[in-house]
Order: structure tokens, then sequence, then C-alpha cells
């Protein structure tokens, strides 16, 4: 049970936070200070102003959960504090930074058991006032399980999502990411096998090489490299999605991640470059490994429809210039430095019946028979582009509505 002269303390002493002090960066936290500075009993806050941050901060916890004990426990989690940032750099830390860390770990402890029957025992209203959620939790011995997996869970963002898009140079979190699973895609097994044992390899830090994955459209491609990359969050994979005209910025990037215990796929969807593209000659400097190459946590995996990655006119084909060969030489040149290069095509008629099938037994279609299915798709892929996953996943979406 807290009383005000408990909730001043504790306010204290996270206004005094230093090792973990970026905690407070979020908005729970902050409501929360605001809240247990306005509840204390030399207060010179109104009832309804006290009421009101209790309103502002039971808002904020909501959004995260509406339980301020695992918000507490998941917030040091996914933090970045000062004694993660010197273990990553190989440094090792002060007696103070230690000792001044566990008391804000213990803090913290103070913080997820305060109940919502204690802030309205301290604010005393005769009116309704919000619930939230706490439960038993060891933020001390959270906190030791985030140090032990460092370099298979990461810490911060990387800790909490598994994908990441690159916006303004920074990377942002993709919260809600649509992928299908390994076991949801069919068809392509040798392919994809060679993309996740590639992604096994950099999981387990061994030498991984950058993949281009080339082939008709609708066959798979992007799918298989999202799937393979979440098959391995577990084992330290993160997957960043780059624009095809932010390649630039992956060197930028690169300084960020070269220190980080997690390993990182630079994701490139659809890659083709016009002619005295800037990221042409950039992408072109990583494959050489003037950046990536520094890093063995980093590889790049990227897509495309045309085994050539530089649009080429038929100016260029007709041989205008005095060097045509050089000229052809160099629009290969970018695909030739990828170590792994793997062939999606179009998928032959038995495959394209077999993805079908399987789509429509895992969505529980009814048809009478797997001939009038099959008829049906065929009709399908002809009236589309063709037989592919992508017409197969859209032929039995609509028959599964009666289109």
């Amino acid at each position: 049970m807290y009383n005000s002269e408990k909730i001043k303390k504790i306010c204290r002493r996270l206004c005094g936070f230093s090792a973990m002090r970026t905690l407070l960066e979020d908005p729970v936290y902050q409501s929360l200070i605001t809240l247990l500075k306005s509840i204390q009993e030399d207060s010179s806050d109104t009832m309804e102003e006290k009421i009101s941050k209790y309103g502002a901060f039971c808002q904020a916890l909501y959004c995260n959960g509406g339980n301020l004990s695992l918000f507490v426990r998941d917030s040091v989690l996914h933090g970045d504090d000062a004694l993660i940032q010197l273990r990553l750099r190989k440094m090792t830390p002060s007696k103070a930074l230690v000792k001044t860390l566990y008391r804000e770990l213990d803090t913290l402890q103070d913080v997820s058991e305060i109940t919502d029957m204690d802030i309205a025992r301290c604010i005393n209203a005769d009116v309704y006032l919000p619930d939230f959620d706490t439960e038993d939790v060891d933020i001390r011995e959270t906190y030791n399980q985030l140090l032990e997996n460092l370099f298979t869970r990461g810490f911060g963002k990387f800790a909490q999502y598994g994908m990441f898009k690159e916006k303004n140079g920074k990377l942002v979190p993709v919260k809600d990411p649509e992928y299908q699973t390994l076991d949801q895609l069919y068809g392509y097994e040798l392919e994809r096998s060679k993309v996740l044992m590639n992604t096994k390899a950099l999981a387990e830090g061994r030498d991984a090489s950058n993949v281009l994955l080339y082939g008709d459209a609708g066959t798979g491609k992007s799918s298989t490299v999202k799937a393979c990359a979440a098959a391995y969050f577990d084992k330290g994979v993160r997957l960043i999605e780059m624009n095809k005209n932010r390649v630039t910025m992956i060197t930028d990037i690169v300084e960020e991640l070269q220190n980080n215990p997690l390993k990182f796929i630079f994701f490139i969807d659809d890659l083709t470059f016009d002619k005295n593209d800037d990221n042409y000659t950039a992408l072109k400097g990583i494959l050489e490994g003037s950046v990536a190459g520094r890093c063995n946590n980093i590889v790049i995996y990227a897509t495309s429809n045309r085994r050539h990655l530089i649009k080429e006119s038929a100016e260029d084909r007709a041989g205008t210039d005095l060097h045509v060969n050089d000229t052809l030489q160099e629009t290969m040149s970018l695909s030739a430095r990828f170590g792994l290069t793997i062939t999606f095509q179009k998928p032959a008629k038995d495959l394209y019946l077999e993805i079908v099938k399987q789509l429509a037994d895992e969505r529980g279609l009814k048809y009478d028979s797997e001939e009038e299915l099959f008829r049906k798709a065929e009709a399908f892929a002809i009236r589309s582009n063709g037989r592919s996953p992508r017409t197969a996943k859209q032929f039995v979406i609509l028959a599964s509505i009666g289109l």
C-alpha cells in the first residue's frame, strides 16, 4: 500500500534517473511523473487538476495495454541504457554506473507495484476514477535476461520489432508488418531453401552472401525474403526495407548498426536503375565491400523482374556506343556482384494447380471437384497475368467470396 509520502519518494527518484533516463522520454512515464507530483499532500493542484492528470496518465497507459506492471517490465526489456551501450562497445562500466542502474531498477520495481487504489486513495475524490491493471513482475530479473539475450534479442526498438523502414535517414519500426510465414508459402521449395540457408548463416555469424532474387512477377520473391527474415527473428535477424531511390542512405545507416549485436538484411524490392543514377553507384560500392564488407552483420537482399538491373534502351543494344561491349558489361556488372542469384520462374501448370489446391484447402474453400476447381483456376490465369502464386492467391480469394 502506497501513501502520499511513498509516492513522493518514488517521484523524486524517477526524476533523478540518469543511467536509464531515456525511459522517461516515453509519454506514459512523463504523464506518470506529472500525476505523482500532483497527488502529493503538499501539491497546490485542485481536485479537478489531480483527476485530470490521472485521466491523462490512464489514457497513455491504455494505449500501451493498460497494465502498469507489464508496461514497466517491457520498457526495461526494450530500453537502451548506458550499461548496454558500454557493453556493446566492449567497455567496462564503472562501479558507480552499475550501482546507480540497479538502484533505478529498484525504483522501477516500486513503480510497477503502484495500484489504481493507491492513486485513488491519494486523490481521495468523491467520484468514480479510472482503473488500471497490475501484476507481479521482477524488474531486476527482467534486466538480467535482457543482458543475457542481448546478442539474439537485441535492445531498444530492435528487441521489439523485426522489420524497419528508412525514413529521413532513420530506421522506423513497421509495427504491424504483413508477411506470410514459410509454411504459408507453396512451391519454389528449392529456391526458398537457398535463401533460408543463407539467412541461417547470417544469423549464426558465419559468412553470408548478398542475394538477388529475380524472375517473373508474382512468384513470391518478396514474400520469401520477408518470411526467411521472420523465421530467424529469435536468432537476431532484422529486416530493413529500403526504397531503391534511397540506397545512398545505406552508408549512413550502416554507421549506426556496426556495433549492434544483431544481424541485418537490407531489403530492396523491385530493383532497377536508370543510367547515371547515383543509387546505382552507391549500391555497387556496397556490394563491392566498401561499406557492408566491413560489417559481418549486414547483407543485401534484392528482388527484380530483370536480370540486368540497369534499364537499357534499344539504342544501347543497337551499338551506337563505340564501346558497346563495355556498356553492356556495365549493365550486367551490378547483378554479378550479388554472391547468390536465385531465379523464380512462372510455375508450370502442375505446380500452379497444386498451389491453387493448397490455398483453397487452407481457406476452407468449398468446391464440387478438383477438376472444376482447376478448370476455373486455369481460366482465371488466362484472363489475368498468367500462372503465378500471386494469381493463384487472387483466384482463391475471389472464389471464396463467390466471384
